[in-house]
């Protein structure tokens, strides 16, 4: 239920807040370093695996997706991989392999994560759809570019 950021000036990590309602992230949450994003942070990374993976660990993943969202306006696209010596995830080499609950549980989860009570629908997040390997990594291509566009 903890959502953690990079702080900026400190480069550390923080506690960005606790979750409101009774979810918990369907999948390890993170980000791939040298990044950047249209939400002026690195982009973020759901890693499926059959552990949790504790904050500012690095894990080798394989990418096999992408879930285009635009979150209060900003495109804020979320990588989907699986730890790579998983038994039960690292087989998996694109989203199709997934079961479709997975995915399901994945844009779920994202549209309803901001939700408060009495609301029917997150206004703010909108999930288009979501893509296999291919799209993914020119999405990694383009979040490097940016980041070398502006960080040198």
């Amino acid at each position: 239920k903890a959502k953690y950021e990079i702080d900026k000036e400190s480069g550390l990590i923080k506690l960005d807040r606790v979750l409101f309602s009774s979810v918990m992230y369907p999948a390890n949450y993170g980000f791939i370093p040298q990044t950047y994003c249209d939400d002026k942070d690195p982009l973020d990374i759901l890693v499926l695996c059959s552990v949790d993976v504790y904050p500012m660990s690095i894990v080798e993943a394989k990418v096999v997706g992408v879930m285009h969202m635009v979150d209060n306006g900003e495109q804020d696209d979320k990588i989907i991989a699986v730890l790579k010596d998983d038994p039960i995830y690292g087989k998996w080499r694109d989203i199709s392999d997934a079961p479709k609950d997975i995915v399901q549980r994945l844009r779920h989860y994202f549209w309803t994560y901001k939700m408060l009570p009495g609301e029917t629908s997150s206004l703010a997040v909108d999930i288009d759809d979501v893509y296999g390997r291919e799209v993914a990594h020119e999405v990694i291509r383009q979040s490097r570019e940016d980041y070398r566009k502006n960080f040198g």
